[in-house]
């Protein structure tokens, strides 16, 4: 038994937690054969966008046949926004039927802002490791051989740290989200930092494996100073634990470590849910991945990815699943245009990257505009993937 995980059995788990690691491997199978129900909610989403559409008739060897007459549906304002899965959700959220929304975001969303996801074939991170020598790609961030051999890891990091990317499109709409009151929390899997740089407040988010803000010893857990580990993962030393002489590393949870205890929130938080966003992930780690199938049976499932992952590779979907397959900021972009959200979210955008932007707060019953430079420049140096 390595010492890392004799350091971890002896963790103590705060009282009434189930200890929960960070697993490769996807178990679930979206366990639960969701029954029907009457609900009107569900009925909006009985309809198949163009991209899906698309994409089964390619893998059925057919060819799709655009309709004459392009189908709308009439908004509450008596406008129409396109029929298929974009405009029934944009319909539900104008009608004022939606008011606590949970995002699940992977790699995905920060593609473009330059950073590779994880398991596309030829691009992604775990495609380009031949050069750190080891076993299997998934190896890098596995702590018992982090444990043994931390060098590949801190000669990765100095690729992940700041400095290099902003978020994107699809991160402002989330904040805008957010500053539309309709944000309940978003859990990410991601490790760059993006979604606070971006100005999410760290109430409304969850960052499910860990970041690279903080450091603490993998053995018995001391805190360290982060940006003293950082300097010494630069120079390509190993920070060590004082204590007990340690490998020191950035809190970025590795398969087999606990998830942080914020992630627990999830508990509470999808069964409050009134519509679920998925974005930009393959839905291949566990326990993360199973979190989609905690909301209720009659809560709209939206899928914006390049692919059908988990349980919407299924045929037929559940009912009240829904997809938008293709390019992320494109989707996204197209769901802020039909919301009327697009100029204000270009607008977010270009002020904050300026760093003079300014924003009301949801929370604040006053209403008044608060500054968030100084948000801004608490986040300047948030970390990257």
């Amino acid at each position: 038994m390595s010492k890392a995980k004799s350091s971890r059995d002896r963790r103590i788990n705060p009282p009434g937690v189930t200890r929960v690691t960070r697993s490769s491997i996807t178990t679930t199978q979206d366990s639960q054969r969701i029954k029907p129900t009457d609900s009107g909610l569900v009925d909006d989403l009985s309809l198949m966008s163009v991209s899906e559409q698309q994409a089964l008739l390619a893998r059925e060897g057919k060819s799709y046949q655009s309709p004459s007459t392009k189908s709308v549906l009439s908004s509450a304002s008596g406008n129409s926004v396109p029929r298929g899965a974009l405009g029934t959700i944009g319909r539900l959220m104008k009608l004022g039927r939606v008011r606590n929304i949970v995002v699940v975001a992977g790699a995905g969303i920060s593609t473009a802002s330059g950073i590779p996801d994880f398991r596309t074939p030829g691009t992604g991170l775990y495609a380009n490791l031949a050069k750190y020598d080891i076993p299997y790609p998934e190896a890098i961030f596995n702590i018992d051989y982090f444990s043994d051999n931390p060098h590949p890891f801190f000669s990765l990091a100095k690729e992940l740290y700041p400095g290099h990317h902003r978020p994107n499109y699809v991160h402002y709409f989330i904040r805008m989200l957010h500053q539309k009151g309709l944000l309940l929390r978003m859990y990410t899997q991601n490790i760059d930092g993006l979604e606070k740089l971006c100005g999410i407040p760290d109430d409304k988010l969850v960052e499910a494996h860990g970041s690279f803000a903080t450091a603490a010893c993998h053995l018995c857990y001391t805190p360290y100073p982060a940006e003293e580990a950082k300097q010494a993962i630069m120079n390509g030393n190993v920070p060590i634990c004082t204590f007990c002489a340690g490998a020191v590393k950035p809190n970025v949870v590795f398969f087999g470590e606990d998830l942080p205890e914020k992630y627990f929130q999830h508990a509470e938080d999808f069964p409050k849910a009134d519509l679920l966003m998925i974005m930009g992930t393959s839905l291949k780690i566990e326990p993360f991945a199973s979190l989609i199938n905690t909301v209720k049976s009659t809560v709209p499932r939206l899928l914006l990815n390049r692919d059908a992952v988990g349980p919407f590779e299924r045929r037929p979907l559940r009912r009240g699943d829904y997809m938008e397959l293709g390019d992320l900021s494109d989707s996204v972009r197209k769901l802020a245009e039909i919301l009327g959200w697009h100029t204000e979210i270009q607008d977010l955008m270009n002020s904050h990257e300026n760093g003079v932007c300014s924003y009301t707060d949801p929370s604040s019953s006053s209403g008044e505009n608060s500054d968030s430079s100084e948000t801004d420049s608490m986040h300047r140096d948030a970390l990257y993937v």
